[in-house]
């Protein structure tokens, strides 16, 4: 565990301090056994934080790697490790989080000079909203599943009644603790912080596994037991809903609460490890901004219409789908209705992505080259929670080659398995390339912080009154000349990145609420077999709906960036 250095340093009055005097600030410079005989406090500062972070991922490893065990051997000896077991599992983990949790909040967060820094990068509102939005639907669900089995009580397991429960507890601090202390840059007790953090991450993605794989197992029950009815009508399971209201409440409610609790999990595994990442960080004032562009939905007027009518559209065809869908097996008519709506949009995407791309190029606005631990995870959880689709886009693809691609209904899938894969490369492209560039900001606020930073240097270097006014008149200046020009390119990346906004959120309406064409048309189903499809399915479905859920909140970065 680590020790700590106590070094002074000038202040900062940017960063963050609870308890440190106004005209200094205190510095714990990380210690580790390892690495105790190195001379410079710097370099061993820099060693042991590489040290801890190797530790602490190794602990996460571990866990993950033990948990995946446990799901896996449900899954293929269900007699000797069933479901209770791994819920005891999970409990454990979460219950050695919750008193991580509390301790943090508690005692290290509480700590002399233990938050000298905030990233502002990390937690931006829109994430921390999610948290909280979907970790208050992941809470009903766990009181439908609650109610559910409290019914079916002399059939159920008590532990079905205890493991949503203290998921409840676990929740509920989490998210607690997320939205409070997501952008710390926590500066004591390193390695337990680092630990921690890492044991939450690695129950999240567990998790996350169970919820994949339990929802991978209802689909597969009910589809075949589908398939059983319309042979042997009549047939009932051994425990079943009774014919009362509050029991197919709680069992619906359950079925489209669901997919909510899956992204809960993956949101949280991003802004933990955004705060693992942050551990022990410093921040140079220079790098915090003085004033952030905020949303402003000014100067757009086409992408609002065009995404608004999108949605509409999407929302009509959702609805007739999961109607044909509910009330019989889905016919050939709704799903050429669905791969047609995806045929006309994708391309539409694609084309304003490419434009957004080129319109960056064009741009003058430099590259923001300073570390950001939130844009490099935005940017790989980009790349790949995309892999999702792209893969089975590639499966789709390479079944209906294989068959019979002069199909109408064929066509139109292969039509969509392509577009798929482009409109994800090029969204991409256009989201990754506008996360790194400087935001634009407007002449006035420019001289305010130019007035700022100059007003900063006249303390130290007494400049004179005129060279200060003519430094704020030079830029003022040349950002008005470079807005004149410019405005129109900017006025286009609006409109394409909240056009793309509205798609995205149609297209994550769809497939989180139950529309699953890719499993239930049968192609792919029929050619590589119910058990390898599904298992393709599940792995990609879940990464497609956070891939969208995701890009929505870095085009709106971009859009608040231009």
């Amino acid at each position: 565990m680590p020790g700590n250095k106590v070094s002074r340093q000038k202040p900062c009055h940017h960063c963050k301090s609870r308890s440190a005097p106004p005209d200094t600030s205190t510095i714990h410079y990380e210690k580790f056994w390892l690495y105790r005989h190195c001379s410079s406090v710097q370099q061993r500062h820099r060693q042991a934080q590489k040290a801890g972070q190797l530790f602490s991922g190794l602990l996460a490893m571990n866990v993950v790697f033990l948990g995946s065990a446990f799901v896996s051997s449900m899954i293929f000896n269900h007699m000797a490790i069933t479901l209770a077991d791994v819920w005891i599992l999970l409990s454990i983990l979460k219950v050695l989080c919750l008193c991580w949790i509390i301790y943090y909040l508690l005692g290290t967060s509480r700590q002399p000079h233990a938050v000298l820094y905030r990233d502002s990068h990390a937690g931006p509102i829109w994430i921390r909203g999610s948290v909280l939005l979907f970790g208050s639907f992941s809470i009903l669900l766990n009181v439908f599943q609650i109610g559910y089995s409290a019914i079916l009580i002399q059939c159920k397991s008590r532990v079905e009644i205890v493991f949503p429960s203290i998921e409840i507890l676990f929740i509920c601090t989490q998210a607690f603790f997320l939205w409070r202390h997501s952008k710390d840059c926590i500066q004591v007790q390193h390695n337990l912080t680092r630990c921690g953090l890492m044991l939450t991450i690695a129950t999240n993605l567990l998790l996350w596994l169970l919820a994949v794989t339990n929802d991978t197992i209802h689909m597969e029950i009910e589809s075949q037991l589908r398939e059983v009815e319309q042979r042997f009508a009549g047939k009932t399971a051994l425990c079943t809903c009774p014919n009362t209201t509050i029991c197919k409440v709680f069992q619906k409610g359950y079925i489209l609460l669901y997919p909510f609790n899956t992204e809960y999990c993956l949101i949280c595994c991003s802004v933990l490890y955004v705060m693992w990442k942050n551990v022990g960080r410093r921040i140079s004032h220079h790098h915090v901004p003085h004033i952030k562009p905020k949303f402003k939905l000014q100067g757009v007027v086409f992408g609002p219409l065009l995404g608004a009518t999108a949605v509409i559209i999407g929302i009509c065809v959702f609805m007739m789908y999961q109607i044909q869908a509910t009330s019989s097996a889905p016919n050939r008519q709704v799903f050429v209705m669905y791969y047609s709506y995806y045929i006309v949009l994708l391309p539409l995407m694609s084309v304003g992505a490419v434009i957004g791309t080129i319109i960056h190029a064009l741009e003058k606005r430099e590259l923001d080259t300073l570390k950001n631990p939130t844009r490099s995870l935005d940017v790989i959880l980009l790349m790949g929670a995309a892999l999702g689709q792209i893969g089975m886009s590639y499966f789709s693809i390479v079944a209906i080659v294989a068959t019979d691609p002069t199909d109408l209904l064929n066509s139109l899938i292969l039509s969509y398995s392509v577009l798929l894969i482009f409109q994800n490369i090029t969204q991409n492209v256009f989201i990754i390339d506008g996360l790194h560039r400087q935001p634009f900001i407007s002449p006035g606020e420019e001289e305010e912080i130019k007035e700022e930073q100059n007003r900063e240097a006249y303390d130290q270097r007494r400049v004179s009154v005129l060279e200060l006014g003519q430094e704020i008149r030079k830029v003022s200046l040349s950002y008005l000349h470079s807005y004149s020009h410019l405005s129109w390119k900017r006025r286009a990346l609006r409109e394409i990145s909240f056009f793309l906004v509205l798609c995205n959120i149609i297209l994550w309406v769809m497939p989180t609420f139950g529309a699953h064409p890719v499993f239930e048309n049968g192609l792919e189903k029929s050619f590589y077999g119910y058990s390898t499809w599904f298992a393709i399915v599940n792995f990609g479905l879940p990464l497609g709906v956070f891939y969208r859920m995701h890009s929505v909140g870095g085009l709106l970065e971009v859009y608040i960036t231009a």
